[in-house]
């Protein structure tokens, strides 16, 4: 009887140890100290663009907003299909992150018959990042000096001059297929597992042009290793505003891109309402910010609710640019 009663009161502690280490952890939850291990942020694409440089400037701000580890892990395939489908069937617990996008979740869809993944169903929004315009860049020894200059040369020369993207169906690659129908220019289109690599090959000649994030563009354009001809934005940008804005040309022409943080689906609220508190109070460091806008990014902090609705928009109005330039991956 002794022998029962001891084991009685030894499953009796270990249950209410159990019960008040689960209720601590959803304490610790509830009063927002997630993380406390290691944070993975997975990016779409190489080192070097728009993507894996945003990543790294937020990284560095949550690391040290938590005191704990950021891990930038760069995810490079298929368009940020590999990252997109790593990112979803990863465990919701807030500790594995993806940098979406303008192609990820919102062209893709309208681009791809059939993805592995739900622009916005697989995941659960967190905040947007920033948004930002892109540049008409080409070889600081290239013989176009505006953009007259390089429609001119583009139709002299119909089929012959190659425009470079970081994928089909990204922001850059549409922005290519908007100019050649609004210039009635015949360019072909390179793609590029990211910004980074396709920035190499611009620098070293091996395409005519490319139009490039300004987060990848502007470091390069500074340094006097390419040179810009216009921006893709309706106005022009604060960072070059001596660059005119395609659109003073053609009437209309916008292309732009942003970069946003969402989590697996089914990642508890108390969780996405964290982090999205640690992206906008990290975006708001002056360094920070002044950084972005330096390179001509707008940074953007939101709510998951708002950054819900604002993948939504996004996927209809891509969508129906898409359509509309008949761009096609499949």
């Amino acid at each position: 009887m002794q022998m029962n009663s001891l084991k009685t009161a030894l499953l009796a502690t270990m249950m209410a140890g159990a019960l008040a280490c689960s209720a601590s952890t959803h304490a610790a939850q509830s009063t927002g100290t997630f993380p406390t291990k290691p944070v993975r942020l997975i990016v779409p694409y190489p080192p070097g663009g728009g993507n894996d440089t945003i990543a790294r400037i937020i990284g560095a701000q949550l690391s040290e907003i938590w005191s704990q580890q950021m891990i930038i892990d760069n995810r490079p395939g298929a368009n940020g299909i590999v990252a997109c489908q790593i990112t979803a069937a990863a465990a919701p617990d807030g500790y594995t992150l993806l940098v979406a996008n303008v192609a990820t979740n919102a062209i893709n869809a309208a681009l791809y018959k059939k993805l592995p993944y739900e622009p916005i169903k697989s995941y659960a929004p967190i905040s947007l990042l920033g948004s930002t315009a892109n540049f008409l860049v080409v070889p600081a020894a290239s013989s176009a000096a505006n953009l007259n200059d390089l429609v001119a040369l583009a139709k002299k020369q119909p089929g012959k001059l190659t425009y470079g993207s970081n994928g089909i169906g990204s922001s850059q690659h549409l922005a290519g297929v908007m100019f050649n129908s609004a210039f009635g220019t015949d360019m072909i289109h390179v793609p590029y597992k990211g910004t980074g690599p396709a920035m190499v090959a611009l620098i070293s000649n091996q395409i005519t042009m490319s139009f490039a994030n300004s987060l990848a563009a502007v470091p390069h354009i500074k340094a006097n290793r390419l040179k810009a001809l216009g921006v893709t934005s309706l106005k022009r940008s604060s960072a070059l505003p001596d660059v005119p804005a395609i659109a003073e040309t053609s009437p209309g022409f916008s292309a732009t891109s942003w970069w946003g943080i969402v989590a697996p689906a089914g990642t508890p609220k108390v969780i996405t309402e964290s982090i999205s508190k640690a992206i906008r109070q990290g975006l708001e460091v002056a360094s920070v910010n002044e950084q972005l806008h330096r390179q001509g990014v707008d940074p953007r902090p939101m709510t998951p609710g708002e950054f819900h609705a604002f993948m939504q928009e996004e996927l209809v109005k891509w969508s129906k640019v898409v359509k509309a330039s008949g761009a096609t991956a499949d």
